[in-house]
């Protein structure tokens, strides 16, 4: 393995390879081990490209905070909707908040249901629903990450407390939460010695059979720990879990020698494992941030004030600390790491893939594969489930899109996921077909995995002109906007899909 990851960072075939292989957890992180830090990050970026990986980097917004009203609650998850940021929601929080306005808990969260379309992810749920913390854990001013890294226990010396009866007293309203949710977070460090951090792994099994049952994105959070065997357990005990998206804490949860290093590590590790493709963060300091991000990390969980978000990623030991607004910190930082590339994704970013998501129907996307390779990664099957995905009205379903094509050959103008599903369904009613894309990467990957899977030919074509003059019909297979109109300028007569 140490050798197929050294020839990962550098060799394109090497990483395909990789991506195609069963893997085992210990072979990649002691492969990973031995590369120095660019390296690392060579090969977590060489692995967060599609379809290796998923190739979006964004940022979740925790809006909430037991502390808040229930109208500064709401006007903040406005807000995050408004930006295209998924919301994380905390779940003893909105608990705190419904309780001082004589509301359940689920209350509050059908109100933010009812008024945003991104996404929702559901955390600090356990084996009775809504997890209720007493105030001096519900208000902590975050201690352990202002005073920095490293220790095994809270700073203050408390454990994983719980207000068991008031968690029972709203326990019937347990699934309705997950029916809510677009994803569901679970937390595996009680295995990586934070017993004292999280609850026992009982509870996230639970809470993971029932966010399976319902279909839902699972998270599982774990931490960078000693950066070795801490590693290789939360990485197998997510996997065993069934996890879609791996979250890696650092910060004070990271207790290497070379923090930078070791995160950075762990996030490149994380990008090969990652059943769903997408890899996390929902603690990190700023190096260890901007480290992650050249490593492939795709998501920054991030928080508006009062928020424990909000300090948790992004600050440095001496100024993260509760009250502070990490969300336009997080966006700033990302920018300087990847200037002039208009990021993190937004709105927009999002409605486009759940078009796509639309059009190839639920049972068509992540977990299923076409070849090699599932159609699309974790973000796929969270969409499903926003409302940004039910309002979605197709200009022309897939059935329609198939049906309108005429001829033996068509080609397909955009060679990601949606036009693997469309050449999935022509493939009973064509001989040929032809995708055209301006990336010779995207392109290259698309045709060798249809080719392998499909009875038509497949046939590969850069230039969005020739690939129509050789068709009898041509479909503008993107879903993203400004992709489409680049595409109709060239061939005006082909089938768009938005």
């Amino acid at each position: 393995m140490y050798d197929l990851i050294k020839n990962a960072v550098h060799d394109d075939d090497a990483a395909i390879e990789i991506s195609k292989m069963d893997k085992d957890v210990t072979s990649v992180v002691d492969a990973i081990s031995e590369l120095t830090l660019e390296e690392t990050m060579k090969l977590g970026m060489q692995f967060k490209r599609f379809p290796l990986g998923c190739d979006l980097t964004e940022v979740v917004a925790g809006t909430c905070a037991s502390d808040l009203e229930l109208m500064d609650l709401l006007g903040n998850c406005r807000l995050a909707d408004t930006i295209g940021a998924p919301i994380h929601i905390c779940a003893y929080a909105f608990s705190d908040i419904a309780e001082k306005f004589g509301m359940r808990g689920v209350e509050v969260m059908q109100k933010v249901h009812e008024i945003v379309d991104v996404p929702l992810d559901l955390d600090h749920f356990g084996e009775n629903g809504a997890m209720r913390l007493p105030k001096n854990i519900s208000g902590c001013g975050g201690e352990c990450y202002n005073k920095g890294p490293a220790f095994t226990e809270c700073p203050r010396g408390r454990i994983h407390e719980r207000l068991i009866d008031k968690e029972l007293e709203e326990k019937d309203d347990k699934e309705e939460w997950i029916k809510l949710s677009s994803s569901v977070a679970v937390n595996v460090t009680s295995e990586q010695t934070g017993d004292g951090h999280a609850a026992p792994l009982r509870e996230a099994e639970d809470i993971a059979n029932l966010a399976k049952k319902y279909g839902r994105g699972l998270e599982s959070i774990m931490f960078v720990g000693d950066g070795y065997d801490e590693v290789i357990t939360g990485f197998e005990k997510s996997i065993e879990i069934g996890a879609d998206v791996i979250v890696v804490e650092g910060g004070p949860f990271n207790r290497c020698e070379n923090t930078t290093e070791s995160f950075a590590k762990t996030i490149a590790a994380a990008r090969i494992l990652s059943p769903g493709k997408v890899v996390a963060t929902n603690g990190a300091y700023e190096h260890e941030v901007r480290a992650g991000l050249r490593s492939g990390l795709n998501m920054v969980i991030t928080g508006f004030p009062k928020n424990h978000h909000g300090y948790m990623c992004g600050y440095e030991p001496g100024s993260a600390r509760r009250g502070k607004f990490g969300l336009p910190r997080i966006i700033q930082i990302i920018n300087e790491e990847f200037p002039n590339r208009g990021l993190p994704a937004k709105k927009h970013d999002l409605l486009a893939i759940a078009t796509a998501v639309k059009i190839a129907g639920p049972d068509y996307i992540y977990p299923r594969k076409i070849g090699a390779y599932h159609i699309g990664d974790a973000h796929w099957a969270t969409l499903v489930h926003s409302r940004m995905y039910q309002n979605i009205e197709l200009k022309h379903t897939l059935d329609e899109i198939v049906g309108l094509a005429d001829g033996n050959t068509v080609s397909l103008h955009g060679g990601r996921f949606i036009s693997w599903v469309i050449a999935n369904e022509l493939d009973r009613y064509v001989d040929e077909i032809i995708i055209s894309d301006v990336d010779e990467w995207v392109l290259k990957n698309t045709v060798d995995n249809l080719q392998n899977e499909l009875d038509a030919t497949i046939i590969a074509e850069k230039d969005d002109k020739i690939a129509a003059n050789s068709a009898n019909f041509s479909i503008a297979s993107s879903t993203m906007i400004p992709v489409k109109n680049n595409i109709l300028k060239k061939v005006p007569n082909a089938l768009t899909i938005v």
